[in-house]
C-alpha cells in the first residue's frame, strides 16, 4: 500500500475500541483492515482479547484489569491499546493474509427460489438472462461476516443489477441469495430479511455440528454458477 488511508481511533465501550478508515466499501481499505487483523492474530497486543474486522473498520476488545495491572496509574487501558495499535499501522510491506481461495456456489435462479428477480429486472430494465449472466460472471470478495452466523457481505455487483432494500423485511429461507445496493449475500439460516432475493443455493453455509461451522471467511473469493431446479433438488438430496 503506497499511502496509508486516513483513520480515526475511538472508544466503543470501557473495554473496546474501533479503528475506522471511513464509511466506504473499498477493496484497498478492506485489505488494510484484514492486514491489521491478521497481524493482531499472529502477534496480539498484550491485554487484547479479540479483534473483529468489518468493511472499513476493526474493533478490538481488551481486558482492562489485565492491562491496568501491568501499567502505571497515569495511562488508561484505552490509551495503551490505542498507542500499541498505531505501531502495527505504521509497519511497512504488510501482508493481508487473505486466502487465495475461490469458492464456487451453485445457485438456482428459477422463479420458485427467486421471488424478487422480476422486481430487479423491471426496476433496472434488463432481462432475467442478463441478470443471471451478470450475477454469475463476477468474482465477489467477502468483505465481512455479520448479521447471522456465516452471513457473508460480498461485492461488488454490476450496477445493472444493483437494487434497493425492501421497505419491510420478510421471512427469507436458508440459502436465499440476495442483492441490496452493490452487495450480494446468502442467508445461511431462515430469518427475516430485507434484501431482494434473486435465487437460492442448496449448499449449507452454517453447520453447528462441524469444527469450522461457517463456510466463508473474510477475504475469500466467491463465484456463483447457475443450476436447474432438478440439480438443486439432487444437490439437496445428496445425489449431486
Amino acid at each position: 500500500m503506497d499511502q496509508l488511508p486516513a483513520y480515526n481511533i475511538y472508544p466503543l465501550s470501557d473495554a473496546a475500541l474501533i479503528i475506522d478508515f471511513g464509511n466506504n466499501i473499498d477493496e484497498t481499505i478492506n485489505k488494510m483492515v484484514h492486514s491489521l487483523f491478521f497481524q493482531l492474530q499472529n502477534d496480539p497486543i498484550p491485554g487484547m482479547t479479540e479483534a473483529i474486522p468489518a468493511y472499513s473498520s476493526l474493533t478490538i476488545h481488551y481486558d482492562v484489569l489485565f492491562i491496568l495491572n501491568k501499567l502505571n496509574k497515569q495511562t488508561t487501558a484505552y490509551e495503551w491499546i490505542s498507542e500499541n495499535l498505531k505501531k502495527y499501522i505504521s509497519k511497512e510491506n504488510i501482508e493481508t493474509g487473505d486466502p487465495q481461495l475461490l469458492i464456487k456456489i451453485p445457485a438456482c435462479y428459477e422463479h420458485e427460489y427467486a421471488p424478487d428477480l422480476d422486481f430487479i429486472v423491471s426496476q433496472n430494465n434488463i432481462s432475467p438472462e442478463e441478470l443471471i449472466h451478470l450475477h454469475t460472471s463476477t468474482v465477489y470478495r467477502v468483505y465481512m461476516l455479520g448479521f447471522l452466523p456465516g452471513f457473508a457481505y460480498m461485492g461488488m455487483v454490476d450496477e445493472k443489477i444493483s437494487s434497493s432494500r425492501k421497505q419491510n423485511p420478510v421471512t427469507v429461507e436458508a440459502g436465499s441469495i440476495g442483492i441490496v445496493g452493490k452487495q450480494t449475500g446468502i442467508y445461511p439460516l431462515r430469518s427475516p430479511g430485507g434484501w431482494q432475493i434473486i435465487g437460492r443455493t442448496p449448499m449449507k453455509l452454517f453447520d453447528k455440528e462441524k469444527i469450522n461451522p461457517v463456510l466463508f471467511k473474510a477475504g475469500d473469493q466467491v463465484q456463483f454458477y447457475s443450476i436447474s431446479k432438478d440439480e438443486f433438488e439432487d444437490f439437496k438430496s445428496g445425489n449431486a
